[in-house]
């Protein structure tokens, strides 16, 4: 990864929080945020950085890294977006965090402080694992998806693209989530989950249908 000044996409609370893990890993910086929803919010600076509006942000493809601190699954058209400018993304990965030798983490992914990759684990591009969470063996979590704090996820998991796994969520071995659906908090995941569904409780089960991420 280029050793280049980080422009981070997001504005919001998560945006202030990646600026303090990029000082904990030491090696980076962020230079400044870019907005693409509320054009107000580039009037002023965020914690003394220029906040750039999105059409404005193609001018600084070579000089800046991209990392996405938005949340939400639907993060993917934005980042997209900015892909398409030519930016390259940053990956970042907290000290305090362990990835095993065999684990792979994919360009602009992040993984929180206290969480464990285990080994053969594949973590495709730009997916949010927070802190607290446990990954285990050949698992593979699909584009764009979130990890919510102190999920525990078993081995020879495959979680889909823009999945979203709530706080504390347990899914056991063997188990496939399905693209864009959710797992509710708390939730203990004892079966395949399909493509497009919220579950929620102990055993999870489906409380909702035609969900499209979250």
């Amino acid at each position: 990864m280029p050793n280049k000044p980080i422009v981070v996409l997001g504005t919001y609370a998560f945006a202030e929080e990646v600026v303090d893990l990029v000082a904990d890993i030491g090696d980076l910086d962020v230079a400044a945020f870019a907005e693409n929803r509320d054009k107000s919010r580039c009037d002023r600076p965020l914690l003394g950085r220029p906040v750039i509006w999105v059409d404005d942000l193609a001018r600084y493809k070579d000089e800046y890294l991209a990392f996405c601190a938005i949340g939400t699954t639907h993060r993917k058209a934005y980042i997209q977006q900015v892909a398409a400018m030519g930016f390259e993304f940053a990956t970042l990965i907290h000290p305090a965090a362990t990835v095993l030798s065999t684990a792979r983490v994919g360009a602009g992914s992040l993984v929180g402080p206290g969480t464990v990759i285990a080994s053969h684990t594949q973590v495709d591009h730009h997916v949010i694992i927070n802190r607290g969470c446990l990954v285990g063996h050949h698992t593979r979590i699909g584009a764009y998806s979130t990890i919510s704090p102190g999920a525990n996820i078993a081995g020879r998991v495959t979680i889909g693209e823009r999945a979203y796994i709530a706080m504390g969520a347990v899914i056991v071995n063997d188990i496939q989530i399905g693209p864009s659906s959710m797992v509710g908090a708390g939730a203990l995941v004892t079966r395949d989950v399909p493509e497009r569904v919220q579950v929620l409780g102990v055993p999870a089960m489906i409380a909702r249908e035609d969900f499209d991420g979250y």
